[in-house]
């Protein structure tokens, strides 16, 4: 049961050089997905004189969005897992595969690459604006809660599918890819709705170094309840629940 392997962690787990990689590993990888992320919506911005956004600039932002966190999760895959996501980590920690203590960890580092990642934004481009992520006209917070839910969702399970079944096999190699595609997919799906953020740490970059929180909970509460579903799902009924084939009795 998932339940059982939930951990606190313990308090040296703060300073072990393992976790302290780990948190500089998710660090850089949301600071280079962010950076891609939120620039290519600057740059188009910037290229439009700030008109409004069009079908183009959409698949431009899911574009982007898609090959960022496909490097972004293959370069940390190694030393941290590549989350590049608090609603991943959320995820990882109610099926019992991240202890508490590591996922604040985790949740710092990814909220501070953000944070840097649009101050180096606003410098470089000599002081535009990174626009946090807001709501279409005609979108309720609860359309875009449920979004966001059921849009993070997909995520995650994609992560566990891929990335987090021990039976993955050769699944693995293309993780990240499979990641990013559905990543960009979503954008494609709620982009015109309310963003389609997935993950709290990249909402909270820009509206930090923008200082606008309006509907800011929803790019949180949505992500967290759809991470933390897909992972409470995935790891009973398709980890804990599974069982080996029986060996064959040869003749």
């Amino acid at each position: 049961m998932p339940f059982r392997r939930i951990a606190v962690g313990g308090p040296e787990e703060a300073i072990h050089p393992d976790a302290l990689k780990a948190a500089l590993a998710e660090f850089i990888s949301t600071l280079i997905f962010v950076f891609a992320g939120e620039g290519s919506g600057m740059a188009f911005s910037k290229l439009t004189n700030d008109g409004p956004n069009t079908p183009a600039g959409l698949i431009a932002a899911a574009i982007a969005h898609a090959f960022a966190l496909f490097v972004a999760v293959s370069v940390a895959a190694n030393i941290s897992g590549g989350h590049v996501n608090p609603a991943v980590t959320f995820g990882a920690f109610v099926g019992g595969n991240i202890t508490l203590l590591r996922g604040i960890i985790y949740w710092i580092a990814q909220c501070l690459g953000s944070t840097v990642a649009c101050l180096l934004l606003k410098f470089a481009t000599g002081g535009m604006t990174t626009s946090a992520f807001s709501l279409s006209s005609g979108v309720s917070v609860w359309n875009a809660f449920i979004f966001e839910i059921v849009m993070t969702f997909g995520l995650v399970y994609t992560v566990y599918a891929t990335a987090v079944d021990p039976k993955k096999g050769s699944l693995e190699i293309i993780a990240p890819i499979a990641i990013g595609f559905i990543v960009g997919a979503n954008i494609l799906a709620g982009g015109a709705f309310d963003g389609a953020s997935m993950n709290p740490a990249v909402s909270f970059g820009p509206a930090l170094v923008s200082w606008s929180w309006k509907n800011h909970w929803v790019y949180w509460a949505g992500p967290l309840i759809g991470g933390g579903l897909a992972g409470l799902i995935y790891e009973f009924f398709f980890i804990s629940q599974s069982h080996e084939q029986l060996p064959t009795t040869e003749e």
